[in-house]
């Protein structure tokens, strides 16, 4: 009678262990896939985090809203074709898009005055934000940026996003959606898209970083999808090397933090917001310094 207690106890210690391995193995395999997915939703997080370079509004990715993110991780995409850029640029290629919501402008030359200088002055309503162009460093971009100057495509349009937290620190311009007359809303389905009509490769990526001061372009998070959108760092800001720097503020970042300051008036579901105190591009001027 005592053997047969000792084997009913023996198999219900074997069966309650062999129910134990099942349950950790099952806890180990659930924990494995939580795992994954956090890596996954962090990885996602980064990645829309500030999307669309600087971008505002709505659902970034669905949009293709050109955006700069406040990530950490670039997207190996987003740089692809600046390696075989050389600089200065002696030719340009300008591709014809119909992404986003276009504000149709004329191609820019494709042979770039890639020896001359430039300066860009943005004159707001709030004062004017001066800007040495690096056109040595990024030709292309800065023959896109003179090219539309000079057609007057910024003229009476406002900059729909600031962002003063989460290690972005900028002000985004460049949407010819957001005209200067508009009480621009965080819900709008169009502000943040709109584009010239065509794209450019991305330059001067090696090494980039954005501290205060820069001027670089926005982009939808594909590589070579620049077109008119562009923002102003006014605080050191940490992000990917995604986005072509093609300029540094010579005056005027009074301008951008006071705006920062100011706050958001809604916020965007990339981050930041429609700022409070409006900024009106009223033109954009340029200087060119033939060498």
């Amino acid at each position: 009678m005592a053997g047969s207690s000792d084997r009913v106890r023996r198999r219900a210690r074997e069966q309650y262990e062999a129910q134990r391995q099942a349950r950790l193995a099952k806890q180990h395999r659930n924990r494995k896939r939580a795992g994954v997915g956090l890596a996954v939703l962090c990885v996602l997080g980064l990645i829309v985090g500030l999307t669309t370079v600087f971008v505002g509004g709505g659902s970034p990715a669905a949009a293709k809203k050109p955006s700069a993110k406040a990530s950490a991780s670039a997207s190996a995409s987003a740089t692809t074709s600046a390696a075989a850029v050389t600089e200065p640029a002696t030719h340009c290629t300008y591709t014809a898009s119909s992404a986003g919501t276009v504000s149709k402008a004329s191609l820019p030359p494709a042979t770039p005055d890639y020896k001359d200088a430039y300066t860009a002055s943005i004159n707001t309503n709030l004062g004017p934000i001066k800007i040495d162009l690096a056109n040595s460093k990024a030709t292309c971009t800065v023959n896109s940026f003179v090219h539309l100057a000079s057609t007057n495509f910024w003229n009476n349009t406002q900059c729909h996003r600031v962002s003063d937290s989460g290690g972005l620190y900028m002000l985004q311009c460049g949407d010819p959606t957001s005209k200067a007359s508009e009480k621009l809303s965080c819900s709008s389905t169009t502000i943040g898209t709109g584009g010239p009509g065509y794209e450019f490769a991305n330059e001067n990526l090696t090494g980039a970083t954005y501290p205060a001061g820069t001027v670089a372009m926005a982009n939808t998070g594909t590589a070579d999808s620049n077109g008119s959108q562009f923002f102003l760092v006014f605080k050191n800001t940490s992000l990917p090397a995604s986005y072509t720097p093609f300029g540094t503020i010579t005056s005027g970042l009074n301008i951008l933090q006071n705006v920062a300051k100011a706050g958001t008036t809604c916020t965007y579901s990339a981050g930041g917001g429609v700022p409070k105190e409006k900024v009106v591009i009223d033109s954009v001027s340029i200087k060119k310094t033939t060498a």
